[in-house]
């Protein structure tokens, strides 16, 4: 029987944040049954764990969507090394885990929350100005409403806006057709009136198949805006976002620029655990499903 948890990751508060489905122990699964299964539990994210390859690494993972799988993603590094430490993992290095994924070792610590260290950006600089004036459009903003838009892809393909506060995030109202393809984050900073604690707002929109999807919590992309707007001194050294207004959760992310690194930090916590059903994946002939 394989074990199987599903956690909730960033939420200020039980059921608030972005759910990751983790199954444990996933060597006899094969690429095509993790894909099935990421497909079947119809989250933005599952991820299967399992031995490291490089010797410097305590897990190793592999994180899919729906749709295909990820090199990197930051709320289910954050969900599968919860869960690993949960499960009895035990770190070689006391108080840091590093993790084994797509784009390398990532390697995270567990003092007052878990945070892994954002890795290095495959894609970055300013977005050219026809794709930025058609992001813009597509979310609705005004030319001065946008401060500057950035890629910042870490493995998903975020490009990054900076606009001019949280109330201009709070408002867009994009259009899916128009923002089909792309992988698109929002960031707008509050004057002081925002949410106690909070100093800045986040919104993020990815394509899955033919829908645009906004997602509850993102690490990846929170990640990406802190290395592009520490960087370019718009944003201090700490601060936290809050993100999943518009759909109804209460996520926060924790961000801190300490020894040579970004770290991206947030609550985690187990909402279901149990095993998957007996049988699965190795009596299960799923074949390859149409997308409808």
């Amino acid at each position: 029987m394989t074990a199987f948890r599903q956690v909730d990751v960033f939420g200020s508060g039980p059921l608030s944040g972005n759910p990751l489905a983790v199954v444990h122990d996933a060597d006899s699964w094969s690429t095509d049954q993790m894909a099935r299964f990421a497909n079947w539990t119809n989250l933005s994210e599952t991820t299967f764990l399992l031995p490291p390859l490089d010797a410097a690494a305590d897990y190793r993972v592999r994180i899919f969507t729906v749709d295909g799988e990820l090199p990197f993603a930051g709320h289910p590094t954050l969900g599968s090394a919860h869960a690993w430490l949960e499960a009895g993992g035990i770190p070689q290095t006391p108080g840091r885990v590093v993790q084994e994924c797509g784009v390398g070792l990532v390697p995270l610590h567990h003092a007052q929350r878990l945070a892994f260290a954002a890795p290095a950006l495959l894609r970055s600089g300013p977005v050219e100005a026809a794709l930025s004036a058609r992001v813009a459009a597509a979310l609705g903003l005004a030319a001065d409403d946008v401060l500057a838009t950035h890629w910042i892809d870490n493995g998903p393909g975020w490009i990054g806006l900076e606009v001019t506060s949280a109330a201009a995030v709070l408002r867009i109202d994009p259009d899916p057709a128009e923002l089909r393809g792309l992988q698109v984050g929002i960031l707008g900073r509050y004057d002081g009136a925002g949410p106690a604690g909070v100093d800045a707002e986040v919104r993020a929109f990815y394509s899955e198949g033919r829908h645009v999807i906004e997602d509850p919590v993102t690490g990846s992309l929170n990640a990406g805006f802190a290395q592009w707007l520490i960087g370019a001194g718009r944003l201090p050294q700490a601060y936290v976002a809050r993100q999943g207004t518009a759909v109804g959760r209460d996520g926060r992310i924790h961000i801190d620029a300490a020894d040579g690194e970004i770290w991206v930090g947030g609550d985690t916590r187990t909402v279901l655990s149990g095993t998957v059903a007996a049988g699965w994946p190795t009596d299960v002939d799923i074949g390859h499903q149409p997308q409808i």
